[in-house]
């Protein structure tokens, strides 16, 4: 027998056999047709044949080549659907899970036959699954990155190298896991094939991290994430326009745009202030671009200028001052303001002139932003021991805690529609807003102040300074963060 035939006997069979580098394979979950695999010794391929009617929601149903590993994993393959024309839906995954039932908890890296390709995850046995999508993104190889608690994958396509796709999924497995490669058909009655060829699997590379940032967008309904740019370094805090058309964010001490649906990355011209920080935001009218700057004082001030660039407008006389809401008359600004030592909310004139304090001798007071309907200031304060978001009048009359629990909980952001709000949750050892943390992207209703969660991620300062809401209070963006050699 060929290395092929023999290894098809085994994998369809009688016993256990190992299957080239995996022990074993099942079916997961619920198929009206056994799956089988055939491997390749000589190209190092495996065949897989799969049903199944979904990898998705809190079941997956689906073909798994599968071995027992700990620790952290690097798990590398080219894939081809040898048949085309088939369910534009199908996948063939790469894999890391806690158990072959099927509503178990695990990550992936999914290929589908139209050209999707998502990292997915279901955080806890039984959980809904979450995922960031990349549109067509047709990879030939694929890989699957385990190191500790966050997942990652890379994808290159004809011609490329591997590179780091975008976002990462936070789940904490116990020891030992399953780790390997599967097909689902997205079709019960059917029988899908895909073909996985040069697998490696190992260690991820070590070497010294570097910073990644992936600017994202969440749907809040169904929590699914999309990656609309990947860039090496720190970009931060996107503001989403008007028209709903781009994201503008900073990077580098510049302003900078991108269209939601991913492309070109353009810079906005901002004069003298190329010392741009993470606090900036766009006028209800969509003309005018709010920006906290420190090139000419050192430290930062606002400065109003044209959306499409032009030259900065001083706005606030005293300094440190870091811009985070409009009001929605776009009259006046509401500012964060360091003086003496003492972080408070503030609001000026859009005009200028004198600056009026609105919180005084209660903990550090940050993040400012009015409702849609201008009755409240939103805000997070550490007056009662821990980082909460509160709420007081436009004056800083009545304030009024929002949160309450053992979190450390900043920026709070209102939808468009005045009906939600998102903010950013540390664990509760944290003080202040670091960067590179564990946290939380957490999204209140406000009617009934149930919480729930839209994203645990590695991020922090940055991933959320600023609102970024879309147009219709659907989707938010945001930025993740990777931290990889």
């Amino acid at each position: 027998m060929t290395h092929t035939v023999m290894a098809l006997f085994l994998a369809a069979g009688c016993a256990s056999a190992a299957i080239g580098i995996f022990e074993d394979h099942t079916d997961v979950g619920k198929v009206l047709h056994a799956g089988s695999v055939a491997f390749d010794s000589d190209t190092r391929s495996y065949t897989i044949s799969a049903s199944g009617d979904n990898m998705w929601a809190v079941e997956d149903d689906f073909q798994f080549v599968w071995k027992k590993m700990s620790g952290d994993v690097a798990l590398t393959t080219d894939i081809i659907f040898p048949v085309k024309g088939g369910n534009a839906h199908r996948k063939a995954v790469l894999m890391i899970r806690q158990s072959l039932e099927g509503d178990s908890a695990y990550v992936d890296a999914a290929v589908h036959g139209d050209g999707l390709t998502s990292l997915q995850s279901r955080d806890v046995q039984g959980a809904t699954t979450h995922e960031v999508g990349l549109n067509d993104a047709s990879p030939k190889r694929v890989r699957l990155e385990k190191r500790g608690e966050y997942y990652y994958m890379y994808l290159a396509r004809e011609g490329e190298e591997l590179h780091l796709a975008g976002g990462s999924m936070r789940l904490a497995l116990k020891e030992p896991f399953y780790v390997g490669i599967g097909v689902c058909a997205h079709d019960k009655d059917a029988v899908e094939k895909a073909v996985f060829s040069n697998v490696d699997l190992g260690t991820p590379a070590a070497g010294q991290p570097k910073i990644h940032s992936t600017l994202e967008t969440v749907t809040v309904t169904s929590t699914d994430r999309r990656v609309v740019a990947v860039m090496p370094g720190t970009v931060e805090a996107p503001n989403w326009t008007p028209d709903g058309a781009a994201l503008i964010f900073n990077s580098g001490g510049h302003m900078q745009r991108v269209p939601v649906s991913g492309g070109k990355v353009e810079t906005i011209d901002t004069g003298f202030a190329v010392k741009c920080n993470n606090d900036h935001g766009i006028a209800p009218d969509g003309k005018s671009l709010a920006i906290s700057d420190q090139s000419r004082e050192g430290k930062s001030v606002i400065y109003i200028l044209p959306l499409t660039g032009g030259t900065p407008r001083r706005v606030t006389q005293n300094f440190p001052s870091y811009w985070h809401g409009w009001s929605p008359d776009g009259s006046t600004l509401a500012f964060c303001g360091e003086r003496n030592g003492k972080f408070d909310v503030y609001t000026i004139a859009v005009a200028g002139g004198e600056e009026r304090r609105l919180t005084a001798g209660e903990g550090h007071n940050d993040g400012p932003e009015y409702s849609p309907d201008g009755k409240y200031i939103y805000f997070n304060s550490d007056r009662s021991g821990k980082m909460q978001i509160w709420r007081m009048g436009v004056d800083g009359s009545q304030p009024e805690a929002v949160t309450s629990d053992d979190t450390n909980n900043w920026f709070p952001h209102i939808s468009p529609d005045g009906k939600q709000m998102v903010f950013l949750s540390y664990e509760k050892d944290v003080t202040g807003h670091p960067a590179n943390k564990d946290v939380m992207l957490r999204v209140m209703t406000l009617a009934d102040k149930k919480i729930k969660i839209l994203a645990k991620l590695f991020g922090g300062q940055g991933t959320i300074n600023v609102p970024s809401w879309s147009p219709d209070s659907r989707r938010l963006a945001f930025v993740s963060y990777q931290l990889v050699p």
